[in-house]
Formats: structure tokens, sequence, C-alpha cells
């Protein structure tokens, strides 16, 4: 058999496995912070679009609706999000993030810049900003092909 150069695995198991170990590291950090990647990222769409509503952000996410709200319900008991419409049956929940949700989302992007610096650390910053790249990349090609 030839030598290609190229693994012995295919490029898109490998991504799938170290997507897999980085979201584990990052849910474990924000486990201890007593969130997860669901309020990370619900709280990260509402604050760069406000007014989204439950289905679009449960889209956003890969989640049903009804999970959606549970996770929005838990980030209003932790006061990162303000309802301010009335709740009911239909309605569009208009949602805004607090500024403790704010301080909350600065927190969490602190976990996954550790994780950059952890994987600098392993193979490099420039190997690391290359790997950003060239998966961005992919994920826009990808995406606009599905």
């Amino acid at each position: 058999m030839e030598e290609t150069g190229q693994p012995p695995i295919s490029a898109a198991l490998l991504l799938m496995m170290l997507g897999r170990q980085l979201r584990d590291r990052a849910e474990t950090e924000l486990r201890r912070q007593g969130l997860s990647m669901r309020h990370f990222s619900a709280l990260g769409h509402l604050a760069h679009h406000p007014g989204l509503s439950y289905s679009e952000l449960a889209r956003r996410d890969g989640i049903t609706t009804q999970s959606m709200q549970s996770t929005l319900r838990q980030l209003e008991e932790l006061g990162a999000v303000e309802r301010l419409t009335a709740p009911g049956r239909g309605r569009t929940a208009d949602l805004k993030v607090t500024e403790s949700g704010r301080e909350l989302l600065d927190r969490c992007r602190a976990i996954l810049n550790g994780i950059d610096q952890e994987l600098d650390r392993a193979i490099g910053a420039d190997q690391t900003a290359q790997l950003a790249t060239t998966t961005l990349q992919a994920l826009t090609a990808l995406s606009r092909s599905s």
C-alpha cells in the first residue's frame, strides 16, 4: 500500500472526535458555574439578536422549542434573562439579556478562551488559528450545500 501522507482515519471523524473532546471540557467547566453549553448558546444568541423567538433559538441550537423554553426559564431564574412580555401560550416572548446575564456570558467566554489557550499550548497558536480558519471555511461551505 502506497503512503499518501494522509491520516489513516477520515478528517470528518477526527473533527468529530476533537469537537467532542473540546465540548466535554467546556461542559465540565460550565457545569462548575451551574451552566451548560445550551445556556451559553442561548445567552450568546440573545445578546447578539434580542427578540429571537423560542423556536428560532431552538432551531439555532438544534433542540426542541420545549427544551429551549426550559433553558430560558432557568436563565430567568438566574436573573440572566428578563422577559419583557407576559407569558402565554402561543405568544412570542420578548426576552432580553440582563446585566447579570452579560456578566455570565463573559464568564462563559472566559472558559472558552481557556480552552483555546490549552489548544494553543497543545499544537501552537499558529496551528490553532489555521484550524479555526479551515474549520470555519468548511462549516460555511457545508452549510451552503445542505
